[in-house]
Formats: C-alpha cells, sequence, structure tokens
C-alpha cells in the first residue's frame, strides 16, 4: 500500500533555512501528483505546494511563493520541500501526501481533500 514518511523537521531562528524529505513507498513516486501540507495549533490545514506527476508542474500557496521549492528525486523515492528565509508564521506540523494514481494534476491542488494518502508529519518551528 501507500505509505508516506516525513523528516527533516526542526526549530530553526527566523531567516534560516529547512529541507523536509518524504520517503514514499508502494508505488512509483511519478505516478502521483504529490502535496506538502500544513497545519498549526488552532488552525485549519493549509496547502503548501503541490507537484505533478510529470515531476515539472507545480504551484505554492502565495504565503510561501519564493521561499519553499518543491522537487523529488525519482531515483530516491523522495519528495522534498526546501524551505528558506523561514518565518515565525511557517512554524506548523508539515505532512506530505499522495494524489490519486494516474491524475496528473488535481483539479485544485492545494486541497486537501484531493489527496487520499498522507504521511504522519514533521514539526517544523520558527523562532524569532
Amino acid at each position: 500500500q501507500v505509505q508516506l514518511e516525513e523528516s527533516g523537521g526542526g526549530s530553526v531562528q527566523a531567516g534560516g533555512s529547512l529541507r523536509l524529505s518524504c520517503v514514499v513507498s508502494g508505488y512509483t513516486i511519478g505516478s502521483y501528483f504529490m502535496g506538502w501540507f500544513r497545519q498549526a495549533p488552532g488552525k485549519e490545514r493549509e496547502g503548501v505546494a503541490c507537484l505533478g506527476s510529470s515531476g515539472v508542474v507545480k504551484t505554492y500557496a502565495d504565503s510561501v511563493k519564493g521561499r519553499f521549492t518543491v522537487s523529488r528525486a525519482n531515483a530516491e523515492s523522495t519528495l522534498y520541500l526546501q524551505m528558506n528565509s523561514l518565518k515565525p508564521e511557517d512554524t506548523a506540523m508539515y505532512y506530505c501526501a499522495a494524489g490519486r494514481r494516474f491524475v496528473g494534476w488535481p483539479s485544485q491542488p492545494l486541497r486537501a481533500s484531493e489527496y487520499p494518502y498522507w504521511g504522519q508529519g514533521t514539526q517544523v518551528t520558527v523562532s524569532s
């Protein structure tokens, strides 16, 4: 079955960087569109980035554009989220998610309901 495992979270000061990783198993990473989401305490889960199954088409939430980059390494079956210029408001639990097989790009790429498969999350804390 599809399994996702995130890592790379941690605590950094504002302006710092982190790279999150999501190792996938149970399927070929190029078969699915994939996304990164985050959820802060007391807030709804927010879509951060989506990478289409082609590995080329991407989209980002306005709040992270120009600071975050989503990518993947097919040989390592790994999805990445490079996060630069981090801000305290980026503090959240970050989740990796996989979409539906054979769907290259969802109608709403930053909506959680488009993703049936989820990892357990990795915590990111940014201090001012």
